[in-house]
């Protein structure tokens, strides 16, 4: 029996998500299906150059596993560019990391990411100070919490989309 697949980190997260060649009707595509995990892997090595184990510590698997994810999201990465496919950026088997939370009194804590979207913290639970920041997982800085403003944008509509998508 094989062993369960282990959830992949993925730090990055596409504004767009299907791809296609110019001038031809979906309709008439055939589609390739690049996971969450695959292409974070092709981020991660041709993006950011970084090596294979660099690659692999940041997704929290293996470097051999790191290079058959990449291999995986490159075969169909050159399929559907040789072929004329789309391609559609969806699903797979990944988490997203925890959100960084910081008050004005220099107090840091981690909020899983879903639970951070299904009840954002109002207040620092060290000094009970409302002047918090949250810093998402992708590394931005979404500014007060009093609004939640990181956590309203359309991105993250998608973002939750992606992350339900991948807990699959």
């Amino acid at each position: 029996m094989p062993r369960p697949i282990k959830c992949r980190r993925v730090s990055f997260f596409p504004q767009a998500r299907y791809f296609k060649p110019a001038g031809v009707p979906v309709k008439d595509l055939e589609e390739v299906c690049l996971s969450v995990e695959e292409l974070e892997a092709i981020r991660l090595k041709d993006l950011e150059g970084l090596e294979q184990e660099q690659g692999a510590e940041k997704m929290h698997v293996s470097r051999p596993t790191f290079q058959r994810i990449l291999t995986s999201a490159r075969q169909k990465a050159a399929d559907a560019l040789f072929n004329g496919k789309a391609v559609r950026i969806e699903g797979g088997n990944f988490e997203v990391p925890p959100c960084q939370f910081n008050c004005a009194n220099a107090h840091a804590w981690e909020v899983p990411f879903v639970v951070s979207r299904a009840e954002p913290p109002k207040v620092c639970p060290n000094c009970g100070s409302a002047d918090i920041s949250c810093f998402h997982p992708l590394g931005k800085d979404c500014g007060k919490i009093g609004r939640f403003r990181c956590c309203q944008r359309g991105a993250f509509a998608e973002l939750t989309n992606l992350y339900e998508g991948g807990k699959k």
